[in-house]
């Protein structure tokens, strides 16, 4: 951990920071309740273009921290992208009273297991949004930037059964934080499991024994928010579960963007990053030209490549009524690689996580964090 003076005066900018992003256009979205017990008392908020045809995929997108899903949405495209292809969106949106800063909770152990918190929330979503609209269970896919990213590598973790892909914005491997210095220290790439263990994580989050979502992984190479080691250990971590080689299999440069892919044995693309060299903390966007998509403003970076048209294109989404979809069932895993069974408790009320048990200079920082109103 760093010392307590630079931590402090990081929460510090933090708090004098707090603001909410709001959209600088239209909000395209609507909210619908009655999703579930919702035990991370999150707001879900969705888009369905018109005459979106039965059996549709769907993306699930989740905002950072200061944004709201509206604002998100505008600056990323992700609904007109939606209009264009042919897909549902869902946006799940944080409430102030669970964080100030309204970021996501992805270093909150009650959010960050399967059946709790702020996962079971969105995955009640989920389920609402493929009852209501007729969607493609198999084709659901998760994507968000920083605190969202992070959060996106939780769902994909947790929940592996129901997501077919996901991608990881300026975000961090599942699992590696459970409190708020943690997490500062995460963020910073400091401390925190070594790159070989980190697949275990997901492991014994769920009893998974199908096939893993594939993966985009996207971090600007200058971000002084994430630092960009945590690209490098997301990508760590999701080789391990498909079984990948530490090298890729092909790696592509234009521009000072460079793409490495990494394949299987049948030559089907399973994870990609993307590194933009010079680019800070935020989502890449395209704000002209024939791609493009998205509006450029706070945490939405001008870098003449749309992250979101090429997710959507590494998921097939820019062929929605084309193949059908990978089926995720594969041989169960060996009675040795499977993890502990988990005591899940279903459907549990939102409260506030149990604080670890930390002493000294950890206990000083969370009490601070407290008084200054940035954790529960």
């Amino acid at each position: 951990m760093r010392s307590i003076s630079d931590t402090i005066s990081r929460l510090a900018a933090a708090r004098s920071a707090i603001r909410t992003h709001q959209p600088a256009g239209p909000d395209r979205l609507m909210e619908f309740a009655a999703f579930g017990s919702n035990p991370g008392a999150l707001v879900a908020r969705s888009y369905i273009p018109p005459a979106l045809a039965a059996g549709a995929p769907m993306v699930v997108v989740l905002h950072g921290c200061t944004q709201t899903a509206a604002g998100y949405d505008h600056g990323a495209g992700w609904s007109r992208l939606a209009d264009e292809l042919g897909f549902a969106v869902l946006f799940p949106e944080q409430q102030r009273a669970n964080n100030p800063n309204l970021c996501f909770n992805w270093f909150n152990p009650t959010d960050t297991r399967r059946d709790t918190g702020e996962a079971l929330s969105i995955r009640q979503m989920v389920a609402a949004m493929i009852d209501r609209h007729g969607l493609d269970q198999d084709r659901v896919y998760v994507t968000g930037l920083s605190a969202g990213g992070a959060m996106t590598s939780v769902m994909l973790a947790t929940y592996p059964d129901v997501f077919a892909g996901g991608a990881v914005i300026a975000g961090l491997p599942y699992g590696t934080a459970s409190s708020v210095p943690q997490a500062f220290d995460r963020m910073r790439a400091h401390g925190g499991p070594d790159a070989d263990s980190l697949g275990d994580l997901v492991f014994a989050a769920s009893d998974h024994a199908g096939r893993w979502p594939i993966l985009s992984v996207w971090h600007g190479g200058s971000d002084a928010t994430v630092s960009p080691i945590n690209a490098d250990l997301v990508v760590a971590q999701w080789r391990t579960l498909h079984g990948l080689d530490a090298l890729p299999t092909s790696t592509e440069q234009a521009a000072g963007h460079t793409r490495r892919i990494w394949c299987d044995a049948q030559g089907r693309a399973l994870i990609e990053e993307h590194r933009i060299a010079g680019m800070g903390h935020g989502t890449p966007v395209s704000g002209s030209g024939p791609d493009a998509c998205g509006v450029p403003g706070p945490y939405m970076i001008e870098a003449a490549v749309s992250s979101t048209r090429s997710i959507a294109a590494f998921w097939g989404l820019d062929h929605c009524g084309g193949a059908a979809p990978v089926k995720r069932t594969a041989p169960a895993r060996r009675p040795d690689q499977l993890p502990a069974p988990l005591d899940r408790g279903r459907d549990q009320p939102k409260r506030a996580a149990p604080s670890p048990s930390v002493e000294g200079p950890a206990r000083i920082i969370e009490d601070a964090l407290r008084a200054a109103g940035l954790m529960r």
